[in-house]
């Protein structure tokens, strides 16, 4: 495969999308960032040549479909567009992968990770070279997600302030979510402070140790948490919850408890 290629028809697709738009901007750099993520953590993994050059293609291809729902509806918000589909089909469906890749042999699985790359849980992959590439792209997304969570504004990816975030607190079902340390439900969040623990509550869906340590040595956890003025009591003590509990679940997955 010609990654070089693939990043310039990668380009040649952006040209259909007002590149100046905040949210166009940020999932073009996202999508680069999950590219290296990708590619670091099959290296990390000790995998082949092959396999650290298709992990780098997925993370290319892997968000296609959110240009077009953001130049429909301007949102990031699940029930708009499912882009993982949207992706599979204009790809494959329509058959753009032949635009990025000539040889059809990886197929297979570069549809399987696409489609499954933004599930609330990955489920029916198996421990085969499809089901590992699978949780590649699933981890290098969320990787790549701690970096914009700290580099772009609160504005374009919740609305608000980070101040405005700090002032609302975690609702009770989510909260209880977090604690049964599983992924949170689009549907149950209804506070600013629901989305951001969302997002912090994606290290529950990591897939593979180095990932985890890619985590740890950025020290993702503290400076996520340390982005809000928690001026509301309340929302003070559930961070502080939030953040000793991650922190453990951190070190205990480094350790090989969890992996």
């Amino acid at each position: 495969m010609d990654l070089q290629h693939a990043k310039k028809e990668f380009e040649h697709y952006l040209d259909g999308y007002d590149r100046e738009d905040d949210k166009i901007r940020l999932k073009i750099v996202h999508t680069y960032g999950v590219t290296e993520c990708s590619r670091r953590i099959a290296q990390r993994m000790g995998l082949d040549r092959e396999d650290q050059e298709l992990a780098e293609l997925i993370g290319i291809l892997h968000d296609i479909g959110r240009f077009e729902q953001l130049k429909r509806f301007h949102s990031f918000e699940p029930h708009t567009m499912d882009h993982a589909a949207f992706g599979v089909q204009i790809l494959f469906d329509e058959g753009m992968i032949r635009d990025f890749v000539e040889d059809d042999r990886w197929d297979g699985i570069i549809r399987t990770a696409i489609a499954k790359h933004s599930d609330y849980r990955l489920e029916g992959a198996g421990d085969d070279r499809e089901g590992m590439h699978a949780r590649i792209i699933r981890d290098a997304d969320k990787l790549d997600n701690c970096r914009v969570k700290l580099e772009d504004t609160m504005e374009t990816m919740l609305g608000v302030s980070a101040s405005e975030v700090g002032k609302t607190t975690v609702s009770p079902e989510v909260m209880e979510q977090f604690r049964r340390k599983e992924s949170i439900l689009a549907s149950t969040r209804r506070t600013k402070m629901d989305y951001w623990l969302s997002y912090m509550a994606y290290f529950f869906d990591i897939n593979y140790r180095v990932s985890m340590e890619m985590i740890r040595e950025n020290n993702y956890v503290a400076r996520l948490l340390g982005r809000i003025p928690y001026s509301n009591p309340q929302t003070r003590a559930q961070a502080a919850e939030v953040e000793e509990t991650l922190c453990r679940y951190v070190e205990d997955f480094c350790r090989g408890i969890y992996s």
